[in-house]
């Protein structure tokens, strides 16, 4: 299979879809590999090195898009990209299509087949290509939380940890998935005061039993979040419904609860969004304020830290790519249920129900074309 890996053109998206080690598993297996010139340099990965790999190096993202039968992305394609894509074309990226309608028609015009990451399931329900994004983004959400906490950054002006004699910060998590974990080891690391909510009482009790002492649970509903709300400084939206929309637990009116410089992260904005007053910002700039509240909403924030992530990306990616490269996306999906989950549009068709549901659109169950 021909497999082409374009530059990344999202704003400050720095990713790569795959590493050199990455491409030369694909080219030792007959597959011939073509990488957009310097698409893995924000990530720290050459040209050279991926020549070295034996990939081959294209000079524009229409040549790459032009030659491969597979495309491989971080993000979701964005309008310049939308013309590019070929009927029958594979593209293997994150897509999140339930918050953005102009996406998914665009890709239901060009009769693309669009196979998302985040949807591709395993039998427990786990997520494996969303994971190692999760993870970071977990993370970073309370790296970026505790700066915009800072008060020159618009922010209370409270150190997360606190000191001795002084009190840390409080730090509300809604949701208890990955990037709800990670976000609570995290703060709780830095020594925050951190309650972590989710609607599952079975979850709530694992977290119990793993986190440490400065981390309590909560059951998730609106009386109890704004109760929270009052007295959270930090408040980190780590809410997700794979491949649907993610709900507004954080309404309009309850920033009038907020105390001024409170920061609220939403995560889950490249979903729809957790906080309703959240929109997509970028990296260049992440926040805005609303009612004295600092919004921090960047829609890909590992791309801040692409050496990690793309790393951590194309462990994960890797072994399914081989899959789709070495039998075709078809018999790869019939093969491999969490791999078939992953279809969410196919020559014009949504066969993801999640999908058309967020906006009305018809479903065609993917066993049309896996039958």
């Amino acid at each position: 299979m021909i497999i082409g890996v374009p530059k990344e053109i999202k704003n400050n998206e720095n990713r790569v879809a795959l590493t050199p080690a990455g491409a030369k598993e694909l080219v030792k297996r007959g597959h011939i590999v073509y990488v957009q010139s310097t698409a893995g340099e924000g990530s720290g990965f050459p040209d050279q090195e991926y020549l070295v790999a034996g990939a081959e190096i294209l000079p524009t993202i229409e040549a790459v898009y032009d030659a491969a039968e597979m495309i491989m992305k971080v993000k979701e394609p964005i309008a310049p990209e939308y013309n590019l894509i070929k009927k029958d074309q594979l593209l293997f990226t994150y897509f999140h299509f339930a918050s953005y309608q102009p996406l998914t028609e665009a890709m239901i015009s060009n009769k693309s087949v669009c196979l998302a990451y985040e949807t591709v399931e395993k039998t427990d329900r786990s997520l494996p290509l969303l994971v190692p994004m999760s993870e970071v983004a977990g993370r970073m959400s309370v790296q970026k939380g505790a700066n915009y906490l800072e008060k020159p950054l618009k922010g209370r002006g409270i150190l997360l940890g606190g000191v001795p004699g002084v009190l840390p910060a409080k730090v509300l998590i809604l949701g208890g998935g990955i990037v709800g974990t990670q976000a609570a080891w995290m703060a709780a690391g830095l020594g925050a005061d951190v309650t972590i909510m989710d609607i599952s009482l079975a979850r709530l009790r694992y977290l119990a039993d793993v986190m440490p002492a400065n981390v309590k649970t909560m059951m998730s509903n609106e009386y109890n979040i704004r109760e929270l709300i009052k007295e959270a400084d930090l408040i980190i939206g780590a809410v997700l419904i794979p491949g649907a929309k993610a709900p507004h637990l954080i309404t309009r009116d309850m920033l009038k609860d907020m105390r001024p410089g409170t920061v609220l992260v939403d995560v889950a904005v490249d979903q729809g969004g957790c906080i309703e007053t959240c929109t997509p910002t970028t990296h260049e700039n992440p926040t805005f304020i609303i009612d004295d509240v600092v919004h921090y909403c960047v829609a890909n924030m590992p791309g801040a830290v692409p050496f990690t992530s793309t790393l951590a990306l194309t462990n994960a990616t890797l072994p399914y790519a081989i899959q789709l490269a070495d039998k075709g996306w078809k018999k790869a999906c019939q093969d491999n249920k969490e791999l078939a989950l992953g279809l969410n549009v196919i020559n014009g068709d949504v066969v993801y129900k999640g999908v058309a549901d967020a906006f009305n659109l018809p479903y065609v169950p993917v066993e049309k074309y896996l039958a």
